[in-house]
């Protein structure tokens, strides 16, 4: 299945076709173009269904802000996620995320760490719209743009000090864009302006899961990774997204590594700089693995070499020992154990695996999403724009 997912990315993200194996060209394509279709012809009638209303969309007592992506994952779905959940929790409007829980949950368990101490609270299942109930009976909720008795939408202090820090002020969607069943105040498309959109073509042909015109129905896009794209191409994406909505505002995101810590001892924290001239072996099953290995080639390592899965890869014990395998040539090439880094995502999804990796040392990069200023958009922006959606005024949104 590695292999399949392998050509199937290979094939969406191609520059030019030409340079593809006749097998790929003239079977392969064929046969992933036709399941494009049929998929799109799927689409559709999903997207009819919803607007005659014979699927109802449902209406949730709180703001709801989705996050999603019109490609397959590595978009920083997951980190924009928790920078929201943060900046909510921290201004006294806790926060209910519901996500699907790929994977086994490695994003929910993620997640579930970073926020660990604040009033956030994580939703796992399928069905959203239960899954929010469910919270709200148990936890109770509050809509913080009518949370004062005078109803005012500006709050002179924090919400917190007028709530019950147990109830559910607003809910986050986590990969929302196609979950269509439930209504949003805020939806928010995230773009990886690494890979974009690939071929532009539907799954499986292409990494698309809507039409590029689903753009339209954004209220903000973010384009993630924007340190590592040039200023040229970045205003080419800009001008892409302006072509299909003119008036969608734009924000930049990047992600910051901050240190590392052992597998074998989460509590540890070691600095960026303990790898400098080191060998070190990438080992990742993310949506996008080139920002998380051009972050290892910044830290000043002697190599940096890679092993890339499909998302979401639940590793195997085969995995190990390929893994294992590479670790030992990398030892017999350089005459120096090399260092296994995985983040934190594959640390999360199963974490005991990795241990067999032993006696080479394994360890989990930590980076945290950040919002840049560029092109006319500030640091804070976007938290402005957050507080515009709950209308109320939070700390630190200034």
């Amino acid at each position: 299945m590695e292999k399949v997912r392998a050509v199937v990315k290979e094939i969406a993200y191609a520059e030019n076709r030409a340079k593809l194996s006749p097998l790929k060209r003239c079977v392969i394509i064929p046969v992933l173009s036709f399941a494009s279709s049929l998929y799109a012809l799927a689409l559709s009638l999903r997207h009819s269904l919803y607007r005659f209303r014979l699927l109802r969309s449902h209406r949730l007592a709180v703001p709801v802000i989705s996050v999603g992506n019109l490609t397959w994952g590595g978009n920083g779905k997951t980190p924009m996620v928790e920078f929201i959940a943060r900046f909510l929790a921290d201004s006294g409007i806790p926060p209910l995320i519901l996500t699907r829980g790929y994977a086994g949950g490695d994003e929910a368990r993620m997640l579930e760490r970073h926020l660990f101490g604040r009033p956030a609270k994580i939703g796992v299942g399928a069905n959203r719209a239960a899954v929010a109930a469910s919270y709200f009976e148990r936890y109770g909720y509050f809509d913080p743009r009518f949370s004062t008795s005078n109803q005012s939408p500006c709050l002179d202090q924090k919400v917190e000090s007028h709530l019950n820090l147990e109830k559910i002020g607003a809910v986050i969607l986590d990969d929302g864009m196609q979950h269509w069943s439930l209504q949003r105040d805020l939806e928010i498309v995230m773009v990886n302006g690494l890979t974009l959109w690939g071929n532009c073509k539907l799954l499986p042909l292409g990494p698309l899961r809507e039409p590029l015109t689903a753009l339209k129905r954004a209220d903000v896009a973010v384009i993630h990774n924007a340190d590592l794209v040039s200023e040229q191409n970045l205003k080419e994406i800009e001008h892409m997204i302006r072509e299909v909505k003119e008036s969608l505002p734009i924000f930049f995101t990047i992600m910051t590594p901050s240190h590392f810590f052992e597998v074998a001892n989460i509590n540890s924290k070691l600095p960026l700089g303990a790898l400098s001239n080191t060998v070190i072996l990438c080992v990742s099953a993310i949506g996008s693995a080139n920002a998380f290995v051009t972050a290892m080639e910044k830290i000043g390592a002697s190599y940096v070499d890679r092993l890339d899965f499909s998302d979401h890869h639940v590793f195997q014990a085969r995995d190990v020992d390929m893994i294992r395998r590479r670790l030992e040539e990398l030892e017999d090439k350089f005459d120096s154990k090399p260092i296994v880094v995985v983040t934190e995502k594959d640390y999360d999804r199963d974490s005991e695996i990795l241990k067999h990796l032993h006696p080479f040392k394994v360890l989990a990069l930590c980076s945290e999403l950040q919002t840049i200023s560029h092109i006319g958009c500030t640091k804070n922006g976007f938290k402005k724009l957050l507080t515009e959606v709950l209308r109320v005024k939070l700390p630190g949104a200034n």
